[in-house]
Formats: structure tokens, C-alpha cells, sequence
């Protein structure tokens, strides 16, 4: 089971048991900040896109979009999401839990910028009724993140 996988995988910084679990879903941003009571924003969505062979993961706000010219600017190639069916097999976690932690090997993870407005953010743990409160710092630290970026639109204050 993946909410497994992300157990031994925060276990190397002792987060393991701050997993939280909820009786309801909380498999899209908006029914995690529901089970959370925090606004939508907080909530760290992890997206999965084709990369070379595998994946990549872009980890952002609950707010934010992903911007295709930004992206493309920074990575060289175009957005392309994988197929509900293609997560599992190249993230390790389904649809709903996809986190940045307890991956399938060499899948690179992004954090964007859109998250460090927070003092403290949620993502996933690899269920569909699970996060973990993190700080950006933690976040940062637990994903084995590659480089903050800034590929997301919608967020900013205008």
C-alpha cells in the first residue's frame, strides 16, 4: 500500500506517525481542505507529467495553475499530464494520493513557488484520505526537491 511506502520513507526524519488520516476523502484539494478546515490554498498538490522514459512531479498550491509557457520555459518541453491509468505504474501512488514522497525511483520532484507564501503546508501521504502538516523547509527537504520553480499562474495577488 503507498500511505506504507510514505510511512518508511518520513520515517528517516522521525514524520511517520504525524500522518494524518481522515474518515472522507480528501483526494482533490477541495475535500482535503474540507477534512483539514484549512483554505484551499494550503493544500500542496502534487502533478504528475510525462518525462523522457517516466515522470516528473510538480508540487503547488492548491490555488495555482500550471502555466504552459512557464513550464515549457523551464523544463524544454511541453506539459503533458499522465493518464490516471499511467500514475500508478510511473508515481508509485493512485490518483487522489499522489504525494512527493515514497516514489517510484528516479521521478524528480519540483516544488513551485506558489507554496512559499504558507507557513505551513499539506500534502498528500500515497491514500486518498491522508496529508501531513509540513513546513516549505520540510517540504522541501522530505520531497528530495530538485529546485523551487516558478511554472504556475493564478495565485499571485493582483
Amino acid at each position: 500500500m503507498a500511505i506504507e511506502k510514505v510511512r518508511a520513507h518520513l520515517k528517516k526524519w522521525g514524520r511517520s506517525e504525524d500522518i494524518l488520516e481522515f474518515e472522507a476523502s480528501s483526494a482533490t484539494v477541495d475535500l482535503a481542505a474540507q477534512a483539514l478546515g484549512v483554505e484551499p490554498a494550503r493544500i500542496a498538490k502534487t502533478i504528475s507529467f510525462r518525462f523522457q522514459a517516466g515522470a516528473l512531479l510538480v508540487v503547488a498550491a492548491g490555488d495555482a495553475k500550471i502555466d504552459s509557457a512557464k513550464f515549457k520555459r523551464e523544463f524544454g518541453f511541453k506539459a503533458k499530464m499522465l493518464t490516471p491509468d499511467e500514475v500508478p505504474a510511473y508515481i508509485g501512488h493512485a490518483i487522489g494520493g499522489v504525494c512527493p514522497f515514497g516514489l517510484n525511483e528516479d521521478t524528480p520532484v519540483f516544488l513551485d513557488v506558489s507554496l512559499q507564501r504558507f507557513k505551513t503546508v499539506f500534502p498528500a501521504c500515497g491514500s486518498s484520505n491522508s496529508a501531513i502538516e509540513l513546513t516549505c523547509d520540510e517540504l522541501n527537504e522530505y520531497s528530495l526537491n530538485k529546485k523551487w520553480v516558478d511554472v504556475c499562474k493564478g495565485w499571485e495577488e493582483e
